[in-house]
């Protein structure tokens, strides 16, 4: 069964929207097409005796530090895994002994994007950083990213651990989405990945009463709910709600091209659903008990509210817990839609500056933390999960039910097929991958690092919005978390009336009196 070793995690997928500088000018130097290629290894062979410096920036606490005890070695078929130095650490060594060339890396940190966008902005530099999914389609729209090399996509390198690892169901959407005419994968790579959706107390709310939406302005869970600080995040819920009655249709379900038509209905940004929107979040703002970042956590698990809007990542962490103290919460995905969120490597062109040797220890980088090993160290710490199945390497299933697998004396257990993140069919049952698991582990921290394929089928992304429609949707936020005239009662109505006919008044008798003063 699952053990409880997770040492932090922050708001990863805390995505909040605002207008934004661009950070490089057009004619700033571009990447050489023959540096994107196989040339990065001759640049690299060419000047092997140079050590490189390699400067990160990745969320925080989303690294593996090392420094586990021994009692948290994860005993797997295929061997022990266990972090004794930190990730860096590991890497720097291995970089050595793989290469032959000193790597030493510069690791630093951020706490949203918006936060790393303003480091940028400020004149930070690094080579390699991992913003969510909108932060990078706007870094590539942009034109500030490197495309990664050819060799990066070699699946006969075995060193190449990315490619040759990653989830095949994931790298799918990557390759399917585009920005700018070209698609997510030639930029970026995945890290972790998680869906949106509601934890909540079984003893106070029902599953059924979870499974939507609205129950952000059920009166029933009047400020007994929580909800992100995050336009993103409020935006999707809004527009799911409003739209929930075509959502939930069959027709609309059964469509062959139910998910392309989901992707266009939850990011519908027409000036129309943009003031709809806006009156249903200044209603749920009235129900909701507070927008919060990170403090939903802690309100869940000390019981001062009943239901909480939250990242997969952050309802694995909030169970855990909660369990910790025999206090048990679940996690559902909302019936209408749910958002399927990445955060994702990308090499920047103010960094790396057409260096092969800068982008190879880079890309370097990304495929060492995508060994299926180090994957597993790293999804252990932070409690989110992995873009990487391992391919034809078993450790992430078996790391999967070293986690959730049921005993062999257990009751009450449901068979769980994760085949799609495995093969990248969502259509078919693969017996290899269908774990034999505790029943409640469906609706707790399973159902929420491994979505169902009934739940992971009704998830979309959140495309990036260009400059018009930020500026629309931040006038409309601006109007949510601020005081909006229109929702005023009728008795502050009266006051305001009251007041303007004392100002009146005030100003005749003040006239008058100078009239009378007059000779």
């Amino acid at each position: 069964m699952r053990q409880k070793f997770y040492k932090a995690v922050l708001a990863a997928g805390a995505l909040g929207m605002m207008s934004m500088l661009t950070l490089i000018s057009p004619g700033e130097t571009i990447l050489a097409a023959t540096a994107a290629g196989t040339g990065l290894e001759a640049g690299l062979q060419a000047d092997s005796g140079r050590d490189v410096t390699l400067r990160i920036c990745n969320w925080e606490e989303y690294m593996d530090e090392g420094g586990w005890d021994a009692d948290e070695t994860i005993d797997l078929p295929s061997g022990d895994i266990i972090g004794q130095n930190s990730m860096i650490e590991d890497f720097e060594n291995w970089y050595k002994e793989t290469y032959g060339v000193n790597v030493h890396v510069e690791y630093s940190t951020f706490g949203t994007n918006e936060d790393l966008y303003n480091m940028l902005t400020l004149g930070d530099t690094y080579d390699l950083i991992c913003p969510s999914e909108y932060m990078f389609m706007k870094l590539i729209s942009e034109g500030q990213v490197v495309p990664l090399s050819e060799h990066f996509f070699d699946a006969s390198d075995p060193d190449n651990f990315y490619i040759r690892g990653v989830s095949p169901y994931l790298r799918r959407i990557f390759e399917e989405h585009t920005i700018n005419g070209e698609p997510w994968s030639r930029y970026a790579a995945g890290y972790m990945w998680g869906v949106t959706g509601i934890v909540y107390n079984p003893e106070l709310v029902t599953r059924e009463q979870a499974s939507t939406w609205n129950i952000l302005k059920n009166p029933e869970f009047r400020k007994c709910v929580t909800i992100k600080d995050s336009v993103r995040d409020c935006y999707f819920a809004a527009v799911a709600a409003l739209k929930g009655e075509e959502l939930t249709s069959s027709s609309f379900r059964e469509d062959p091209e139910y998910k392309k038509k989901l992707e266009q209905a939850v990011n519908d940004t027409s000036p129309e659903m943009i003031r709809k929107v806006q009156d249903w979040l200044q209603g749920m703002k009235d129900n909701v008990y507070s927008f919060e970042v990170d403090s939903g956590k802690a309100d869940m698990v000390t019981g001062r509210v009943a239901a909480n809007y939250q990242w997969s990542g952050d309802a694995v962490y909030t169970m855990d817990q909660a369990e910790a103290d025999n206090y048990y919460l679940e996690f559902v995905e909302p019936e209408e839609a749910s958002n399927i969120y990445f955060d994702g490597w990308i090499m920047l062109k103010r960094g790396i500056q057409g260096d092969p040797a800068k982008q190879q220890a880079a890309e370097a980088f990304i495929n060492f933390v995508s060994r299926p090993d180090n994957a597993i160290r790293n999804m252990y710490y932070i409690g989110y999960t992995s873009f990487i199945s391992g391919g034809e390497d078993p450790r992430i299933f078996e790391y999967l039910k070293w986690n959730y697998g049921a005993d062999e004396d257990s009751k009450d257990t449901v068979d769980y097929d994760v085949s799609y993140f495995f093969t990248g069919n969502d259509d078919a049952v693969d017996p290899r991958y269908v774990l034999t698991v505790p029943e409640e582990q469906t609706r707790r921290q399973l159902g929420a690092q491994y979505p169902s394929t009934e739940d992971i089928r009704r998830t979309s992304i959140m495309q990036y919005f260009d400059d018009a429609q930020n500026q629309a949707i931040n006038r409309m936020w601006v109007n949510v978390r601020c005081y909006n005239i229109r929702h005023l009662p009728w008795w502050g109505w009266c006051v305001i009336a009251a007041g303007l006919v004392g100002t009146i008044y005030a100003f005749v008798l003040k006239y008058r009196i100078r009239k009378k003063m007059e000779p």
